[in-house]
């Protein structure tokens, strides 16, 4: 039987990430607001062609940590749904500092995609608004 051999390896912490200043995530707040009441609802959410399919009931903002999430509630009525409703994270702002983000949306995968890097808070808000990826 062979040994195997056990090797130490220098791993060093991970930077912290930086935290949003309050000033920054409340304009945010009310800047996603508007864009979700004005263009998302109206164009996402609305009664269904056919109710046996998932179908998008409501979009909200959610802040967690240093990311910003755009979500979807969907309305599941099959006979065979494990509820009747589920939520779905579909585009993210992580914040990197200086008044920056990197934005994200989420892939069939289940996982991130980042497409911008170090953008404002207008700039990441007109990419979800006109970039079909970040669309629920």
């Amino acid at each position: 039987m062979a040994k195997t051999r056990r090797i130490w390896i220098y791993s060093p912490a991970r930077a912290p990430k930086p935290k949003v200043p309050d000033s920054i995530k409340k304009d945010l707040e009310a800047k996603a607001r508007e864009l979700v009441e004005r263009v998302l609802k109206p164009a996402h959410v609305r009664p269904p062609a056919d109710e046996r399919f998932n179908y998008i009931v409501d979009i909200y903002t959610k802040c967690y940590r240093n990311c910003f999430y755009f979500c979807a509630k969907y309305r599941s009525p099959g006979p065979n749904a494990l509820s009747p409703y589920f939520d779905m994270r579909f585009a993210r702002l992580e914040y990197v500092g200086n008044s920056c983000f990197s934005l994200s949306y989420m892939r069939h995968t289940g996982q991130w995609w980042e497409t911008h890097r170090q953008l404002s808070i207008n700039e990441c808000l007109v990419a979800i608004k006109d970039e079909p990826h970040f669309w629920p």
